[in-house]
């Protein structure tokens, strides 16, 4: 007579447990080593590609006005060039909602003006023209003081800002949005005496860009 080994409920639950525990570990191992591997390969593609951030320079500015209206109302017409140059050989490079504005003595003397959205094929380079102006335009009381102090030390020192946001593209691939802000710095001639005309610089000023 052959002997019958009956499993009891008890013991049938404590497998069916510690199956459903190893089926869980192995989805848990299989997802983890699947996002694993993804960014192991973005971050080989990043590593070798290595994008390196994008150069600008002040071409040319022309401030045609930078008058108060009374105390502390400032009006101003200011036309600049920007050279925006893409250095990457395998890397394009998208800007999204890039506006640009100037200051002087940390204070804005105009308002923001946009460049519109637009794609720079890697090794490219793009001329961006643009106006920026401001009507009434509130200051610090002390902005004649300080246009006074500048005009009679003979030059005039402004800052043109750009804030916005990049993406690079590599192949078919774009990444997430990146802050993209640049800084540029000129300094114009501005004797005691007035300039003829408008205010002038074509030196080429290389701009400060951070990514």
């Amino acid at each position: 007579m052959s002997q019958i080994h009956e499993k009891s409920p008890q013991h049938c639950a404590k497998k069916k447990l510690i199956n459903i525990k190893n089926h869980h570990k192995k989805l848990f191992y299989t997802f983890t080593t699947f996002i694993l591997t993804i960014l192991i390969l973005i971050l080989l593609v990043w590593l070798i590609l290595h994008p390196t951030k994008p150069e600008f320079v002040l071409k040319e500015a022309n401030i045609y006005q930078l008058t108060l209206s009374g105390s502390h109302l400032l009006n101003s017409s200011i036309q600049i060039t920007l050279l925006s140059k893409n250095p990457n050989k395998k890397v394009g490079i998208y800007y999204d909602e890039i506006q640009v504005y100037a200051s002087y003595k940390g204070q804005r003397i105009t308002l923001d003006s946009s460049i519109p959205p637009f794609y720079q094929e890697h090794n490219d380079n793009n001329l961006l023209s643009l106006v920026l102006v401001a009507n009434r335009l509130p200051v610090d009381p002390s902005f004649g003081y300080e246009m006074d102090r500048g005009q009679m030390a003979g030059r005039l020192v402004l800052n043109f800002k750009t804030n916005g946001q990049l993406r690079w593209k590599v192949g078919t691939w774009v990444s997430g949005r990146y802050m993209l802000i640049v800084n540029c710095v000129v300094v114009l001639p501005f004797g005691p005496s007035g300039p003829a005309g408008p205010l002038t610089s074509k030196q080429g000023t290389q701009c400060l860009t951070t990514v």
